[in-house]
């Protein structure tokens, strides 16, 4: 069964929950990518900021593999590109002071 782009979305959320985060945006990039040899298998492109307290501590390559954890099989039917900004809350504010 093929999700659709909302339900994918809604997924990836409901599954990134589990790292509580303080803020979380998904971005379907999938249309930039039409025509794309690897997306032809119906998997779609994301965009993903999440904020989470639980990445305090964890170098970049550690809070991919918690997204990536989370994420589970989705990666390997509905996800075929993700691109991923994993922030501590004090990172977020750093970025982008008030």
């Amino acid at each position: 069964m093929q999700l659709g782009v909302d339900s994918v979305v809604a997924s990836i959320e409901q599954r990134l929950g589990q790292l509580q985060p303080e803020l979380l945006e998904i971005q379907d990039q999938s249309d930039e990518h039409a025509g794309h040899p690897g997306a032809q298998g119906g998997g779609g492109h994301y965009q993903v900021l999440i904020v989470s307290r639980r990445f305090e501590g964890q170098s970049r390559v550690a809070r991919h593999r918690m997204v990536y954890e989370a994420l589970g099989a989705m990666l390997h039917k509905q996800i075929h590109a993700l691109a991923i900004s994993a922030l501590t809350p004090q990172e977020l504010q750093e970025a982008f002071p008030p």
